[in-house]
């Protein structure tokens, strides 16, 4: 059967590919001009990546659904955590979090024509190969924060190939909430591996696509001798949320 249903797919997968490239450049003139308007061009930049978003979802049949099994304040400025085991997990972003944010999203992404150049608008670039340029994009994101700016963060870094619900997480988010005292706000995307698997872009499939918002982590009064307990925190709680909703070897 599942011989069958791929030509039906790869098909479906090209469809998705030419809607979401009409509607990249479609979305380009508003990118070009915001981006010479500073922080306020960068907080339009998000509010186009969400019409782009609600648009191609709405084509490509992907249901976005919000849980939210604690209260969120959207008027707090957050950093927002995430697992990360889809190239998926960046529509979820600004379909979910509607207030100011800037994400830190991986260098080699800029290398993609004319999709890079809008993604280098939108995300503070960080290349891990080079300690320079992580310097430069922490420094990038605690001015975010300093401007009010919620911000967003994969603590695994990477792709999560693993069975396990979560890769080992890097310090950094957890490094900067207690240096900026910025609550840690933790999401589980529960469903973008099942849209599209990291391993073949030609895998994509319609179908729910669901965010959980975790309560909050304050981190008032905690020091650096507190990040391996903040972090490993963090991590318990985004473990078990992901085992509520999917099922693990």
């Amino acid at each position: 059967m599942k011989i069958l249903l791929k030509p039906l797919q790869i098909i479906y997968c090209i469809y998705a590919l030419l809607i979401f490239i009409i509607l990249m450049f479609l979305a380009l003139p508003f990118v070009v001009v915001a981006s010479a308007f500073g922080i306020k061009g960068g907080n339009f930049i998000y509010k186009v990546c969400l019409v782009w978003t609600r648009i191609w979802y709405f084509f490509i049949a992907i249901r976005h659904k919000e849980i939210y099994e604690a209260p969120h304040d959207k008027e707090q400025q957050y950093i927002f955590v995430a697992n990360h085991i889809s190239y998926m997990d960046i529509p979820p972003i600004v379909a979910a979090i509607r207030q100011p944010l800037r994400v830190l999203g991986k260098y080699e992404m800029i290398k993609i024509p004319v999709f890079g150049w809008i993604y280098k608008a939108a995300v503070i670039l960080v290349d891990r190969r080079d300690a320079t340029h992580r310097s430069k994009s922490v420094r990038a994101l605690k001015a975010a924060i300093n401007h009010g700016i919620s911000i967003f963060i994969f603590p695994e870094g990477t792709f999560n190939i693993s069975e396990r619900p979560l890769k080992d997480f890097y310090d950094g988010a957890f490094r900067i909430a207690i240096e900026t005292q910025t609550p840690i706000k933790p999401l589980l995307f529960v469903d973008t591996i099942d849209r599209l698997h990291h391993r073949n872009i030609f895998e994509l499939t319609p179908g729910k696509c669901r965010v959980v918002f975790l309560d909050e982590v304050e981190v008032k009064d905690f020091t650096m001798k507190d990040i391996q307990h903040l972090k490993q925190h963090v991590y318990r709680l985004m473990e078990d949320g992901l085992k509520r909703y999917r099922v693990y070897p």
